[in-house]
């Protein structure tokens, strides 16, 4: 029955129309006989709540905000796209905004009580808001914390083990029998902790093999982004003794790498193989297809937002940093790449 209210559905079961109202907003314990009666009467009439109403009844807005560094960034897309279907399932609404890493930006955002009233959570990705700015913010929404930014454990975190992730992907490429691996995106600054992590992966995984760090095989780069990435390749190939692997440190970076390598004449994995992170729809066309470390979006979202959800409820755990699977997807670009030499 479309359109169907709470006093169709009290007379469909018989009861009032304060039970329902009891059943649906699960306000007061009803028994178990009315209960079923009722949600039997609300499914034969496909009764839809009113959402909106129901939360400004609880002083809700229905609304989450999903805040990241970049829009345009195919990793933060895809798991923008797994948040939305998270929160779908809790009956909340996302809004999406950038900050394009801008301290002022986030700290606006978190300032700001009149942003507030716009939504009943944050999950935010920061990059350069401190820990002490985050703890002693004037806007007390609830807030769950993605990727980036490392913190202290005085807040909700959802992230991949940065460290492991990163020296499975070395240890993948001295797996293959490769001895100058380089790597590509560390970032040595107060903002960099995600980069910084990597390195240390990276570090250890080469220790591990018995093999030295050559730090002019560590090529820092400002940004994860292509263009980034094929410069820094560049910069590798005129060394006097060029790299046989790549490490990158997302998968944008290992397709601008793989794109100069391919200008240059070198095969991939031939000569050169190459890995990133980040698991995203671009490496499975690239060409070659990109070997990398893919995080479980899937999961990174559905924890975030039930966190996030159980915060604003107020029925959350204590904050904790929650560590997210991954895997290894081997592909073209290190696939074979030891039966090569």
């Amino acid at each position: 029955m479309a359109g169907a209210t709470l006093r169709d559905v009290a007379r469909r079961a018989g009861v009032s129309i304060r039970t329902v109202s009891n059943v649906v907003n699960e306000s007061v314990p009803v028994s178990d006989e009315l209960r079923t009666r009722v949600e039997a009467a609300l499914k034969e009439l496909e009764y839809r709540p009113n959402l909106v109403a129901r939360n400004l009844r609880r002083g809700r807005t229905g609304m989450l905000a999903f805040v990241v560094p970049e829009l345009d960034v195919p990793y933060f897309a895809e798991l923008a796209r797994e948040v939305i279907t998270a929160a779908r399932e809790h009956g909340y609404v996302v809004m999406l905004d950038q900050t394009d890493g801008d301290a002022e930006r986030e700290r606006e955002l978190l300032g700001r009580e009149s942003r507030a009233t716009m939504f009943d959570g944050l999950l935010l990705s920061p990059l350069s808001i401190s820990e002490d700015e985050l703890r002693d913010r004037t806007n007390r929404v609830p807030v769950v914390l993605l990727g980036e930014h490392i913190f202290n454990g005085d807040f909700h975190h959802v992230a991949i083990d940065n460290v492991a992730a990163a020296r499975e992907a070395t240890e993948h490429l001295v797996s293959l029998g490769r001895r100058r691996i380089a790597a590509i995106g560390d970032q040595p600054y107060s903002t960099g902790e995600t980069a910084q992590l990597r390195t240390i992966g990276y570090r250890q995984a080469l220790e591990r093999a018995g093999l030295s760090v050559d730090e002019s095989l560590i090529v820092s780069t400002p940004h994860f982004h292509r263009r980034l990435g094929a410069e820094a390749m560049r910069h590798l190939l005129a060394l006097p003794e060029p790299p046989d692997a790549v490490f990158c440190y997302n998968d944008l970076l290992a397709i601008g790498a793989m794109h100069a390598l391919a200008d240059a004449g070198v095969r991939v994995p031939e000569d050169v193989a190459v890995i990133g992170v980040d698991g995203i729809q671009e490496g499975e066309y690239s060409s070659p297809t990109l070997t990398t470390i893919a995080p479980d979006k899937t999961q990174i979202a559905r924890t975030a937002v039930s966190t996030l959800v159980a915060s604003i409820e107020g029925t959350a755990p204590p904050p904790a940093d929650a560590k997210a699977p991954y895997q290894l997807l081997v592909r073209g670009s290190t696939r074979g790449a030891h039966e090569a030499r």
